[in-house]
Formats: structure tokens, C-alpha cells, sequence
């Protein structure tokens, strides 16, 4: 979720259009890492229950958006190939980000094209390293697919869901947003807690002690 950006105000400004090209680029293209995604798709799904949007009509643009960007990702991976891992860090695109989607890739196989649609900066990249990898596309595209339908069509039916089931859902948007916030960062956060937790418990009683000094 973008700092400062209200989601509601956000897609009733851009409509239709503006929410293709946003799932688009965070669908395949490095800029999309800094874009809003689950919580994105979720707030159109809420809105749809409020009659802004038609749902059948958002269902094909958040699906059509989700797959058209990661063949274009998978596109950018086969013909950058291997010089993404030559490139600097920048604002948009950074090593450590390239590593974690290699080593989902690697763990999950074929089903990470599926899998990280649901796992933030993964969701970006593991199209692109689906590429760069060489994935038989014919394989890639049955993935591709399967994961644009499941996460177009799920996260947005739990948004229209809700609103169609909580009296004045407007009070519980924000709250419900940012635990799907927290809920799709976990799968990144959990590996890099277990990694190094003893360098982050160590950081934090450092800090606790200069604090009561």
C-alpha cells in the first residue's frame, strides 16, 4: 500500500482503466514492487459491493490485468536473461528482492508462479525469474493462468463479501486492509525472522538499554 494514498479515493479516480494498469505493473514489471496489490484488489472488490463498480466487469479486468502482465514479465525475464543480476540496486529494483524470488522459485517450482501472487515483491519478480530460467511458457502459461484467476477473482470476492455481509462496512475497511497487509507480508517476514532472529533480538535489547539509559 502506497504511504498517504486512500485506496477508495485512489480507484474511484482511476476506474476500470487505471486499476488495469496498476495490477498490470505489479504484475510483471519492476516498478510494480512499490505498488499496492492484495489490499488494492480487495478495496475495488468492497467497492463493487457498494454499487461503484459492475463485478462481473472487475473480475475480468483484475484477471485479464494479472495474466497479460506476467507473460510480459516472463517476456522481460527470457530476453534481460542473466545481466538483472548485474544491475545496481535503484529505487525500483534491488538484488536482495531478485535472491528471495530465485529461492521461492527454486523451492516451490512451477507452483511459485501460482503461490507468489499472493506474496508481495515475490508476486513482481517470480514471473521475471520464470523467464530468465528458461520455464517452457506452454508450462508457464497453465500456471500463470491458474494464479491470475485464483488471485484476481479471490481477494476481490473478499472484499465484495464483505461488504455485502457487514452492516456499514465503511467503519472496518481501513482495519480489514492493513491485516491483509500484515497477513501478505508474513510469508516474507517468517524466513527472514527465522534467519535472523538472533541478530534482531540482539538489535532490540540494544536498543531497549539505550533507551532506559
Amino acid at each position: 500500500m502506497l504511504p498517504g494514498v486512500d485506496l477508495r479515493d485512489l480507484l474511484e479516480a482511476v476506474g476500470y482503466v487505471g486499476l488495469f494498469v496498476i495490477v498490470f505493473a505489479e504484475s510483471g514489471l519492476l516498478i510494480g514492487i512499490l505498488l499496492p496489490g492484495d489490499s488494492l484488489l480487495f478495496t475495488a472488490g468492497f467497492l463493487a459491493s457498494q454499487g461503484i463498480f459492475e463485478l462481473p466487469l472487475l473480475f475480468l479486468v483484475t484477471v485479464t490485468a494479472a495474466i497479460s502482465g506476467d507473460a510480459v514479465g516472463y517476456i522481460f525475464g527470457r530476453r534481460v536473461g542473466r545481466r538483472m543480476y548485474e544491475r545496481p540496486d535503484s529505487r525500483f529494483f534491488k538484488q536482495k528482492h531478485l535472491r528471495a524470488a530465485e529461492a521461492f522459485y527454486e523451492k516451490h517450482g512451477g507452483k511459485a508462479i501460482i503461490l507468489a501472487r499472493f506474496v508481495p515483491i515475490v508476486r513482481t519478480l517470480a514471473p521475471i525469474f520464470a523467464g530468465v530460467s528458461a520455464m517452457n511458457y506452454r508450462r508457464f502459461f497453465m500456471f500463470n493462468v491458474v494464479g491470475g484467476l485464483l488471485w484476481g477473482l479471490g481477494v476481490t470476492s473478499g472484499g465484495y463479501f464483505l461488504g455485502e455481509v457487514i452492516p456499514d462496512p465503511d467503519r472496518y475497511l481501513l482495519p480489514v486492509i492493513l491485516v491483509i497487509i500484515v497477513v501478505s507480508l508474513l510469508p516474507s517476514a517468517i524466513p527472514i525472522w527465522l534467519e535472523h532472529r538472533t541478530k534482531i533480538i540482539a538489535y532490540a535489547r540494544g536498543r531497549l538499554r539505550r533507551s532506559g539509559e
